[in-house]
């Protein structure tokens, strides 16, 4: 005689940056142990690995999450998050105004939101008739430029721009970024000014983000600040 097997209840999110509405399911105790396993090995590749492998698991596939932009792969994992484990995290905060006490604050994992800049966010103009269109990092990306020890802090930073670089314009001509060799993508960020190179380190500055406003209350001083908890990592 078998044993009996436990259907899994469905639900539904909507992926922030299509609208698209997909089901899934919470993921399962085997899914749960392997990105546990992940984790505790504090490898980002292997971590990445197992959260894009449960997301297609429980999404039933519907999503592709390599091109996903990361912060619609943020957005669903905690959707998936809080159906599996529980819609509450606490998460540690430092309190602003000393800059140093932690404090532990409760966050609900449904009331996250993705805000969503202007559709003309990742056009970036160099000069007169030059100028770039940034793709946002999707989970491929992340894990081609994951912390590399033989590379450096800024190193890993020029990889996230050349894999995120998707066309070049000049005036009406316009040269799809995929066609050109690292060397040939890396000399033309080479060439840019401080000043332009600024408007693309503000691209990912102001990127969209899974974030969270909460109200803390520093317990050495009393003093209440309003602190956004943004980025995926934060609510683990």
């Amino acid at each position: 005689m078998t044993l009996p097997k436990i259907n899994a209840p469905e639900y539904s999110l909507v992926v922030p940056s299509t609208g698209v509405e997909v089901k899934f399911r919470p993921f399962l105790v085997k899914e749960e142990k392997l990105l546990l396993i992940a984790q505790e090995t504090g490898d980002e590749k292997s971590l990445y690995g197992a959260i894009k492998n449960l997301i297609h698991n429980c999404c039933h596939g519907q999503l592709d999450v390599d091109t996903m932009p990361l912060f619609d792969v943020e957005y669903v994992f905690l959707q998936l998050r809080s159906k599996s484990v529980g819609e509450f995290a606490e998460v540690l905060v430092i309190c602003p105004d000393d800059g140093e006490t932690e404090v532990k604050v409760k966050v609900n994992l449904n009331e996250l939101t993705v805000e969503l800049p202007s559709k003309d966010h990742n056009k970036i103009k160099l000069t007169d008739d030059i100028g770039i269109v940034m793709a946002y990092p999707n989970l491929a990306s992340v894990l081609l430029t994951a912390v590399d020890k033989n590379k450096n802090t800024s190193e890993l930073m020029f990889d996230t721009i050349l894999e995120c670089m998707f066309q070049i314009w000049q005036g009406e001509e316009v040269f799809a970024a995929s066609d050109y060799s690292h060397k040939e993508k890396l000399d033309f960020i080479d060439s840019l000014s401080h000043d332009q190179f600024e408007k693309i380190q503000q691209f990912f500055d102001t990127m969209p983000t899974v974030k969270k406003e909460v109200e803390v209350t520093n317990p050495k001083t009393k003093i209440v600040s309003k602190v956004n908890i943004e980025g995926m990592n934060s609510f683990f």
